[in-house]
């Protein structure tokens, strides 16, 4: 069986190149987008020259939304719903992974989620039900991605409200070295992302790049 295209969205930064290569290497035909394509490119480029694993095309990020069976958002969440906006045409039937997590810098290491909740919720009211919003991946180190490591010191919350969905990320999650759990509707996004920030604090203070483990359950 043929398997799905994976699209990345703001796929030029460390965990969108982290997961891009996690995928690829599970043999996944990903695509990388950036709203300029030429990022999107140099992206690729520098996974094949330091990794020697190939994308399957580097675009914008419409063309990228248009390709993929399945998309995924590493944007900055300050360009979250314009990103969104840009191709939600693009996203109709398809499962959206959002990874952005509501950070205001300067003061990351602080919670400060948005007055709708979180992120995740934020895409789904955005999207409406056209879309599968999936939330997941943000407590998961870049470092940690990109590195030689068959399997990852991190788990991954999984939340949306499609069940069957939410059950295809943690396969790719799987996929890409790491143990995935559902953990309920897009509603609990808003704990997920509010972890971001704690471990964020706690890797500061440490000098750490921490995840999170989910204790009792044996996989």
């Amino acid at each position: 069986m043929e398997k799905q295209k994976i699209a990345i969205l703001g796929g030029t930064g460390a965990l969108g190149t982290g997961l891009a290569l996690r995928w690829i290497k599970a043999d996944y035909p990903v695509i990388i987008g950036s709203r300029e394509s030429q990022k999107a490119v140099a992206a690729a480029d520098h996974l094949q020259e330091k990794w020697g694993v190939k994308v399957t095309q580097a675009t914008d990020n419409v063309s990228a939304a248009e390709a993929g069976d399945i998309v995924v958002l590493t944007v900055p969440f300050a360009h979250q719903r314009s990103t969104l906006k840009s191709v939600q045409t693009q996203l109709k039937g398809k499962i959206l992974i959002d990874v952005t997590v509501a950070l205001a810098p300067p003061k990351v290491a602080r919670v400060q989620l948005p007055p709708e909740g979180s992120a995740g919720i934020i895409a789904q009211n955005l999207l409406g039900e056209a879309v599968n919003v999936v939330s997941a991946f943000q407590n998961v180190p870049a470092d940690a991605l990109q590195s030689e490591q068959s399997s990852i010191d991190c788990d991954v919350l999984v939340t949306g409200n499609n069940v069957e969905a939410r059950e295809i990320v943690i396969q790719l999650a799987a996929k890409a070295g790491m143990r995935a759990f559902h953990a309920g509707p897009i509603d609990n996004s808003v704990a997920t992302e509010a972890l971001t920030s704690l471990l964020i604090s706690i890797n500061k203070r440490y000098k750490a790049h921490s995840g999170i483990r989910i204790t009792g359950i044996h996989t």
